[in-house]
């Protein structure tokens, strides 16, 4: 089963396209969030247990989103014969001569 995996290579086609929107919906949910507090604000528990319940509730729904897509732009990708070749063969050593010091 290794030996099947190692004709594959993992590649991440994430751009930052593909959560921009994300990241605007989490900002969005943040202010959404500290607006309520502050509304809220006369009454500083109330204001701050609101604030958390909606910060905390719409993490687990933003996580989700986000690994989901992460995971959606993995791919494995078969290595092609000449590359398999070129690696495998061992890099040379680069020496280079220093002239000694008088």
């Amino acid at each position: 089963m290794l030996e099947n995996l190692q004709k594959y290579r993992f590649a991440c086609t994430l751009t930052f396209g593909d959560i921009y929107g994300q990241v605007i919906v989490w900002l969005i949910v943040i202010f959404v969030g500290m607006a309520a507090s502050v509304a809220l604000y006369s009454n500083p528990i109330t204001a701050f247990l609101v604030g958390g319940l909606i910060l905390v509730l719409s993490l687990p729904f933003l996580l989700f989103a986000f690994v989901t897509t992460l995971l959606n732009h993995i791919e494995l990708r078969p290595i092609s014969a000449q590359a398999k070749k070129a690696k495998s063969t061992p890099a040379r050593a680069v020496t280079s001569e220093v002239a000694p010091a008088n």
